[in-house]
């Protein structure tokens, strides 16, 4: 039986929780203003625009960077103020709102709003105490979650939340109380059926596709796979960019239940759901400071799976010198993390570890890891052998989540799926579902303008820099520029005699093409050793 997920949260209604209802007793003093949308992507961050000579501003004392309150028809939104000296951008009787901030809010261009001065964060006690390394209780992440999740913070609040957490890491008990902390935050989807499964990698490793394979299979095989995934934020592709290239990925929520209901699993970009909304937040700050802190990383992902309504998780964790992980000992206790927070939240957890030491597949960037995608779906003999045995042995493990299926019997089940077509079959379904783009994976639409980095020297490649490819695959415009990354023509272990080619740069854009050809002259990320210096292999499969 297929059932529609339901949607439960103790803490917060079935609507963006920056929104909330207009408050009834009406004490605050408020101003009304015009409304005006200005078209600025400000990324997660509610940002309101007013004119230096708005009366309301004198008369309101707001200043730069303050916290105020909008309201409009029942509806609520917190934004921080920025001041504005060109009438062009919003006049003296109107409040301009960024792009986010405008499509919360839910009114037109003109709409009367009311402004005032927003409270300050509850919470901000809390997050003073875990500034000076103290350590939280579960209240205490609930209410600095909850301020999070409402836009109550600023930037500046929310770095310092992020920086104090990575400076004094987390205990797991903390990191149990912000998962269940994140997972309040929001919506929390209930598909009415005792097995739900779902695949997540940590990241780091260009060109790891896995997942686009591991969905179909599995729902091929009957199981629930409802995959809600990512765009990419510092890597050249993220699994959402990469399924957009073949179909839709921005899809209101009736609509995948729908399509999970037909053929048992989706391939869906998450931002729509509004599962675990202040991890979305979070980012926006982790990222740009590179902060990736395990207690963080496990809040984060595992926040995202159990709103997702899934009960059985396979865990990809990478291990190699330039992946996110690089020792086993890290590996094992990352994984005791990752295994105690999911106990606590009921989730069924499988880690495993993996190889890490280089790229996955041929493409890094969204039409070439598509491509890869599609060709191993389709059996062809051009598909890399790499990306398919990673995802027969995770599709595998997940098989085995199934109560009738023995230990040890997943991968040749898997394996029969994909060789048989029914894997191929299934995804043409999901993209038809969603809405096909019409991808030919034989004439992928890849950038012309070309850049070939070639072997300086004989010898065997003995190291490629997994950071270092997806830095050229950015500068070459991936992930925006869908057609732009980098194809990998040659693998660890591999012999290459001068002038062999090693990969191939695709940009859409000569400027995009010149920064990537410049990274390219000062590191290639090929390393040319001899056959003893290729790094070990730590793998669990």
């Amino acid at each position: 039986m297929h059932a529609e997920p339901t949607t439960s949260s103790p803490t917060a209604p079935l609507v963006n929780p920056s929104v909330a209802s207009a408050d009834p007793a009406g004490t605050q003093s408020r101003s009304q203003l015009a409304l005006r949308r200005v078209a600025i992507d400000t990324w997660r961050e509610n940002v309101a625009y007013l004119h230096r000579d708005c009366a309301v501003y004198r008369a309101e004392g707001f200043q730069a960077l303050s916290k105020i309150e909008v309201r409009a028809n029942g509806r609520r939104i917190l934004a921080t103020v920025n001041v504005v000296d060109d009438l062009a951008i919003v006049g003296c009787q109107e409040l301009g709102l960024s792009e986010d901030a405008f499509a919360q809010l839910g009114v037109d261009n003109g709409h009367t709003v009311s402004v005032a001065q927003a409270e300050p964060p509850e919470s901000m006690g809390a997050l003073f105490r875990k500034i000076a390394s103290e350590r939280l209780t579960r209240e205490d992440f609930g209410a600095i979650v909850r301020d999070i999740a409402d836009h109550r913070y600023s930037k500046i609040e929310l770095t310092a939340f992020v920086v104090a957490c990575h400076r004094s890491e987390l205990d797991r008990e903390e990191v149990f109380f912000l998962t269940d902390a994140m997972v309040n935050s929001g919506r929390r989807l209930d598909w009415h059926e005792p097995l739900v499964v779902d695949k997540h990698c940590i990241g780091g490793i260009p060109g790891n596709r896995t997942t686009m394979l591991v969905v179909p299979i599995v729902a091929a095989h009957g199981m629930l796979c409802p995959k809600t995934s990512s765009r990419a934020i510092t890597s050249p592709a993220g699994t959402a960019d990469t399924m957009e290239v073949l179909a839709k990925v921005e899809l209101p929520l009736e609509q995948l239940a729908d399509i999970v209901r037909d053929y048992r699993g989706c391939l869906a970009w998450g931002g729509t759901a509004n599962l675990s909304p202040a991890d979305d937040v979070l980012i926006s700050v982790e990222r740009p400071l590179s902060i990736d802190s395990a207690g963080q990383m496990v809040a984060s992902i595992l926040s995202k799976k159990v709103a997702a309504g899934a009960t059985h998780l396979v865990l990809d964790i990478p291990i190699g010198p330039t992946a996110k992980v690089r020792s086993m000992p890290d590996a094992q206790r990352l994984r005791r993390l990752f295994e105690y927070v999911a106990r606590r939240m009921g989730l069924s957890l499988d880690v495993v570890i993996t190889d890490g030491r280089q790229p996955v597949g041929q493409g890094v960037g969204p039409v070439l890891e598509a491509r890869d995608v599609m060709r191993v779906l389709q059996n062809d003999p051009r598909a890399p052998d790499d990306l398919r045995q990673k995802a027969l042995r995770l599709a595998g493990r997940l098989i085995e989540c199934d109560p009738d299926v023995r230990g040890g019997d997943g991968y040749a089940i898997a394996r029969d799926i994909l060789d048989s077509g029914r894997a191929l079959a299934r995804m043409n379904a999901i993209i038809a579902a969603q809405g096909s783009t019409g991808f030919d994976h034989n004439h992928p639409a890849l950038g012309a303008l070309t850049l070939d980095v070639v072997a300086p020297s004989s010898g065997v490649v003995a190291g490629i820099d997994n950071y270092q490819i997806a830095r050229v695959a950015r500068l070459a415009g991936a992930p925006k520029v869908p057609g732009a990354g980098v194809d990998l023509m040659r693998k660890l272990g591999d012999t290459v005699a001068a002038g062999d080619l090693l990969y191939r740069v695709h940009a859409s854009y000569p400027a995009d093409l010149e920064f990537a050809r410049h990274a390219c002259e000062r590191d290639s990320g090929y390393r040319l050793g001899t056959a003893d210096e290729v790094p070990r292999v730590f793998v669990e499969f």
